[in-house]
């Protein structure tokens, strides 16, 4: 038995099979490096929505309003809620966390990624936290108050695309033909005060 095993050792020695293959080591994998999206000063530091992201913006916040919305209404029996119910679900969907919500660059394009958005890459880096939570909840209140409670409410009534029309696609909403054709082109930063 001794001389097999040696005759065997010493074959895979000259084949070229090292302990290694023997004793089952994983195959070698290719390394893949997926870069973090470069953020520009005004992604990083505006307290503002960058103007390339205000259509995935709003479409977060309205995936949002539509999610609480309709929780609270399932709540009640689908029923239409009360005039104080919804407005404070409204402020309740603009004050939340944010937290799941950040940065992806799709196709060398940046792209605010999370619940409710398309085009989400698995294996792709996000910038997550940051100024990305107080920039939707900004837009969030801003969205609410410039269009009223009332007729929020009344959007989501009629369904989900009625809501994204009032708030994304109207003549002024952040998706307006015209804005939505990608990224703005860079702008001079200037100094706010």
């Amino acid at each position: 038995m001794q001389p097999a095993l040696a005759a065997w050792l010493a074959l895979s020695l000259l084949a070229g099979t090292g302990a290694e293959e023997m004793c089952g080591a994983p195959p070698a994998s290719p390394v893949r490096s997926i870069p973090a999206p470069q953020l520009s000063p005004e992604e990083r530091l505006s307290p503002h929505m960058p103007e390339s992201l205000r259509c995935d913006a709003c479409h977060a916040i309205a995936f949002q309003i539509e999610e609480q919305l309709h929780r609270a209404e399932g709540k009640v029996g689908r029923k239409a809620l009360s005039e104080s119910d919804y407005v404070e679900v409204l402020e309740r969907s603009c004050s939340q966390g944010w937290e799941s919500y950040g940065v992806q660059e799709l196709d060398g394009e940046k792209r605010l990624a999370g619940p409710g958005l398309p085009r989400q890459e698995p294996m792709s880096v996000m910038v997550m936290g940051g100024p990305w939570p107080g920039r939707l909840s900004k837009m969030c209140h801003s969205y609410v108050g410039e269009q009223g409670e009332a007729q929020i409410y009344g959007a989501h009534r009629r369904g989900p695309a009625a809501l994204r029309e009032l708030l994304c696609h109207g003549e002024k909403g952040a998706c307006a033909s015209g804005k939505a054709g990608g990224p703005a082109p860079p702008k001079a930063l200037q100094n706010e005060l």
